[in-house]
């Protein structure tokens, strides 16, 4: 008589039993799987950076001597310091300037190619080459072009006028003025395509009521075109303002500051106390005032911004 031994059969599932789930990260930290690598560059090149800034800027740094804790005294030199208060004026009047201008050309380019031509598409193209050209290369050739002599390129075409040769970049009078040109030649492209895409969700039939009550083009562009922009007026204006404040390259490359600091913004003023004078806990101070600003001027305009939409 022999003996048999039967395994038992492990229970059948239902019709309602749940498959069998891998295990693996949940839906919640499968994102984060894939974003750990750009944030730990961030986190290396960027915040650790920031933070090791705004502890520096409570130093008086002695790279040899060891460093020295001096409390709030850097940020009062900032605003003690008369060739930074300097700085800070220039730097207001580049964002004013450069904010004002970029959209003013900005908005009649989008007038102008606003439409469905297929010819537009080139000419948009064009228009918009200065934003995603360098700006290491656009500051080296507009330095050609303010070049002082009486042959330069815009003394020659300002002589056709009868008007007489300009120092350019070389006079401490105009020099800011100058620099000013480039940075609205070089933004108001950008400034275009926001606003002709605000254009674009304009309804039409506002302006066929508008013309069949009689309003000419300046009362469109008055009581239709600019009401349905203010949104985007306010995204531009934020984005330009901060811009204007964070201006470095197009100063280094064109004037470095110069000439006798008249054209000197906070940026320029920033990198020479760190890196040519060595004073970093200057340069950190003045850095976190500049973001602070920076900071404040976005969450003004973005809560001005919701109470306008209420």
């Amino acid at each position: 008589m022999t003996l048999t031994t039967s395994r038992p059969r492990a229970a059948s599932r239902g019709p309602g039993a749940s498959p069998r789930r891998r295990r693996g990260p949940g839906p919640q930290l499968l994102p984060w799987l894939f974003l750990a690598p750009a944030l730990i560059i961030f986190l290396y090149f960027k915040y650790i950076p920031m933070t090791k800034g705004v502890w520096l800027s409570f130093f008086k740094v002695q790279p040899f001597l060891g460093d020295e804790w001096v409390g709030l005294d850097n940020y009062r030199q900032v605003f003690t310091d008369e060739s930074f208060r300097t700085a800070i004026g220039h730097t207001l009047y580049l964002a004013v300037v450069q904010t004002g201008g970029a959209m003013l050309i900005g908005f009649c380019l989008a007038l102008l190619l606003e439409g469905r031509a297929r010819t537009l598409w080139f000419v948009r193209s064009a228009a918009f080459l200065p934003v995603v050209s360098a700006i290491a290369v656009v500051g080296e050739v507009w330095r050609l072009l303010y070049f002082p002599a009486e042959d330069g390129m815009l003394n020659n075409v300002f002589g056709w006028f009868g008007i007489g040769p300009q120092g350019f970049l070389d006079d401490p009078g105009s020099a800011l003025w100058w620099v000013s040109v480039v940075g609205v030649w070089k933004h108001a492209p950008y400034d275009m395509m926001i606003i002709l895409a605000g254009l674009a969700g304009i309804d039409r039939q506002l302006y066929e009521q508008a013309a069949l009550d009689g309003a000419g083009l300046r009362q469109r562009i008055r009581f239709v075109t600019l009401p349905a922009l203010r949104p985007v007026v306010t995204i531009l204006v934020t984005l330009a303002c901060i811009r204007g404040l964070r201006i470095f390259t197009e100063v280094f490359v064109l004037t470095a500051g110069g000439p006798a600091g008249s054209t000197d913004v906070i940026m320029t003023r920033i990198y020479t106390l760190g890196f040519q004078s060595g004073d970093i806990g200057f340069a950190s101070a003045a850095s976190v005032l500049l973001f602070l600003g920076i900071l404040t001027l976005t969450v003004c305009v973005t809560l001005y911004r919701r109470r306008k939409e209420i």
